[in-house]
């Protein structure tokens, strides 16, 4: 015997995103994806910047305002202010920054993504790797 789905079983949540063909989600839910996904992308970026205040207070031996100062410069993407103490200090500092690079990049995506994925719905942009044919237009019904 086969069952149906009810309403409630086929209602999107805020990790299914709709399917081509689909009908173009609440704005409802297009907000609460974003508010994820910025919440992820702050706490994130909180915990990155908890990491650098810890090593620069610990390898700098800098008080914890000054280690804000400096960790924030990185993860900002403006560089250091400082030249580093020791060579420890150094390869954390470069390592530090590379992933903080990598960090900022992948934020963007991270909270551009619910945007981008609502844009290409909205026009039905078609996926390029499934190789979907290009659409023909239509002959004028005398044409052969």
């Amino acid at each position: 015997m086969a069952e149906t789905k009810s309403k409630t079983d086929s209602s999107m949540s805020a990790f299914a995103l709709e399917r081509r063909g689909a009908p173009l989600a609440p704005r409802w839910l297009f907000a609460r994806r974003l508010a994820i996904n910025i919440g992820i992308a702050v706490a994130l970026i909180l915990v990155s910047l908890a990491i650098g205040m810890i090593c620069y207070h610990r390898l700098e031996s800098l008080d914890w305002l000054q280690s804000f100062g400096h960790a924030a410069m990185i993860l900002g993407g403006m560089g250091p202010y400082e030249e580093p103490k020791n060579d420890g200090s150094k390869l954390f500092e470069g390592l530090y920054a590379l992933y903080s690079g990598l960090l900022l990049v992948g934020v963007t995506g991270l909270i551009l993504a619910p945007i981008i994925l609502r844009v290409m719905h909205h026009f039905h942009v078609p996926d390029s790797e499934k190789g979907a044919p290009p659409r023909r237009p239509k002959r004028p019904s005398g044409a052969k």
